[in-house]
C-alpha cells in the first residue's frame, strides 16, 4: 500500500507538472501565453491569446491532468482516503511548482477542480462550484472568488463533520490557492451585483 501510494503520488505530480496550457499556446497558437494578461502559464491566458475554443481546450486538459491517478488510487488500488487525497494534492503541487518551468507554475485552479471531481465524495466538487458561482455573481475580483469558494468548501466540510483527512486536504488547498493568488489578494474584494446589472441591461435593451 505504501509503495502504491508513493508511486501514484510521484506520477500524479509528474502529470500535474505538465504545462499543457503553455504547450498548447506554443504548438497551436505559436505564441507564448506568458506574454498575455498576468503572465501566468495557465488556461486564462490561453483564452486571451487564442480565444474561446483553444482556451476551453486548455481548461479541459488542465482539469484532466488532476484526475487519472486519483481515480486509480481509490477505484483500482482501493487505497485509504488519506492516500487518495495525498495523490490529489501531489497533482496540484506539480501544477503549482512545475519543474518544467523552474518551479514557477500556474495558479492551479483547473487542476484542483479535476482533483475534486475525481475524489470519491463528489459533493465537495459540487459545493466548490456552487460557491464559485455565487462568488462570481457578487465579487469583482477573480482571486477573491477563488478564496470564497475554497474557504466556503472548507467550512462546509467542517460543518458536516467530514473526516480530518478531507478537512486537512481542503485547508492545504486553501493555503496553496491563497499563495498562488497572493499578488491579486493585495486589494480587498469589491462587492458587485451582477444579476442586477444583467436585469438592467435586459430592460434597457427592451
Amino acid at each position: 500500500m505504501l509503495i502504491a501510494t508513493f508511486a501514484l503520488a510521484v506520477l500524479a505530480f509528474s502529470l500535474g507538472a505538465c504545462p499543457f496550457s503553455l504547450w498548447l499556446g506554443r504548438w497551436v497558437l505559436q505564441r507564448d501565453i506568458r506574454q498575455y494578461g498576468d503572465g501566468n502559464p495557465g488556461a486564462t491566458n490561453v483564452f486571451r491569446a487564442g480565444g474561446r475554443f483553444v482556451g476551453g481546450l486548455a481548461v479541459v486538459l488542465d482539469m484532466a491532468k488532476g484526475a487519472p491517478f486519483v481515480v486509480l488510487a481509490h477505484r483500482v488500488y482501493g487505497l485509504p482516503e488519506q492516500s487518495v487525497l495525498l495523490v490529489g494534492m501531489c497533482a496540484i503541487l506539480g501544477s503549482a511548482f512545475t519543474p518544467f518551468l523552474g518551479f514557477r507554475g500556474g495558479k492551479s485552479l483547473a487542476v484542483s477542480g479535476g482533483v475534486l471531481l475525481a475524489v470519491p465524495d463528489h459533493d465537495i466538487f459540487l459545493v466548490a462550484i456552487l460557491l464559485m458561482t455565487v462568488g462570481f455573481l457578487f465579487l469583482d475580483r477573480a482571486a477573491w472568488i477563488v478564496m470564497f469558494s475554497a474557504a466556503g468548501t472548507l467550512t462546509y466540510l467542517v460543518a458536516i463533520a467530514r473526516s480530518l483527512a478531507q478537512v486537512w486536504f481542503m485547508a492545504g488547498l486553501l493555503l496553496l490557492l491563497a499563495w498562488r493568488h497572493r499578488g491579486d489578494l493585495h486589494h480587498g474584494p469589491g462587492i458587485i451585483n451582477r444579476p442586477a446589472r444583467w436585469l438592467r441591461a435586459v430592460h434597457g435593451d427592451a
